[in-house]
């Protein structure tokens, strides 16, 4: 069994719980950080940035401590080409790109694996440590929600398809994130009260980008009311940084206008949507297909899964909410789960409907 490692308390525990149940496993990790790739000034703990050297580094320590052999494996081109690349272009036109999403359907559970096998590593079972978890429903590996779902990222892993689920184990789908310190610190691991990253990249998403061209800050109605640092550095619904009023009531990033390089701002009630349109479906349950059905629909990480009716038909989706949902932004996910927290599958937010 191959296990993805990160360097976190995560990764690091379900290795060592698997390694303690008796279990023929070894790490696997990928690099993907290469120094001149992108304009990354600062160092932190974040998902791409130098601080992968320290992550390796403690991956690897790990796997000697548990006695169990490590790989990591270069996958910096592949990384630059369909998630650096990716993100840049979707950002530069004015979307709002989840990179973490991609990521994972083509890097840890495509190239990864692809790369590891290809290299001789043997091994039928790939585990990582999401929070997540795959129930056999119709006679197919499903992904479902976590237990915790405070912790849950079923969101990110949203594009797996049954294939590859028959394939995967998510050993800390049924524990909380308190369990998973504890055990960790009962197994005696040195990352068991590591702080958690939730980042992309040290220093922010501009940190990926050369100097950008400054531009106007507008109303709905394009009356300039100040200018921006370049559109890359804002997201719909992003309130603080602004710089701009135009009364006692707060302003939000409504829209990135990359066409004429403008961030338009708007009141918080025009941030509500009664739907969205979405390309780039996919469903996990061919039954679905052409037909509108209910479901509940998370359309960013930590937005609670809201009621609506959708409808797939080929790439294109539909969502009508119930009641009407904030800041559906163009370029991030939406994912579809059914009343019990399975996947049915997701799509690409291409606009919302006022």
């Amino acid at each position: 069994m191959a296990v993805g490692l990160s360097g976190g308390v995560d990764s690091s525990t379900a290795l060592a719980l698997l390694a303690e149940a008796g279990a023929d496993a070894f790490g696997l990790s990928m690099r993907i950080w290469r120094p001149g790739a992108a304009p990354i000034a600062g160092v932190g703990d974040a998902c791409y940035g130098p601080g992968e050297l320290e992550d390796v580094a403690a991956a690897e320590a790990l796997c000697a401590g548990l006695g169990v052999p490590y790989r990591a494996l270069d996958l910096s081109a592949e990384y630059e080409a369909r998630i650096l690349g990716y993100f840049k272009r979707e950002y530069l036109a004015g979307r709002t790109p989840n990179p973490c999403v991609r990521c994972n359907q083509e890097m840890k559970f495509g190239f990864l694996l692809e790369r590891a096998r290809s290299t001789g590593l043997d091994f039928e079972l790939f585990a990582t440590g999401h929070y997540a978890r795959i129930e056999d429903r119709a006679g197919r590996p499903t992904l479902r929600r976590a237990a915790d779902e405070t912790k849950d990222q079923s969101y990110f892993i949203h594009r797996l398809s049954p294939a590859t689920l028959s394939g995967v184990a998510f050993p800390l789908g049924g524990m909380s994130k308190a369990e998973v310190r504890a055990e960790a610190r009962r197994l005696g691991l040195e990352v068991a009260d590591k702080p958690e990253s939730q980042d992309f990249i040290p220093g922010g998403y501009g940190a990926l980008f050369d100097e950008q061209e400054p531009g106007d800050i507008v109303d709905e109605k394009g009356n300039v009311l100040g200018r921006h640092r370049g559109i890359v550095n804002y997201t719909i619904g992003q309130r603080r940084g602004l710089g701009v009023s135009t009364g006692p009531e707060p302003l939000y990033v409504a829209a990135l206008d990359a066409e004429r390089n403008r961030v338009v701002v708007t009141g918080d009630e025009r941030l509500f949507c009664s739907g969205i349109e979405g390309g780039d479906a996919i469903l996990h349950a061919e039954e679905l297909a052409g037909a509108s059905f209910e479901a509940f629909v998370r359309i960013r990480q930590n937005h609670r899964p809201a009621r609506a009716l959708v409808t797939v038909d080929g790439g294109a989706a539909r969502v009508e909410f119930d009641s009407a949902q904030r800041a559906a932004a163009p370029g991030q996910s939406a994912v579809f789960y059914d009343a019990d927290g399975f996947v049915l599958g997701g799509c690409v937010i291409e606009r919302a409907l006022r």
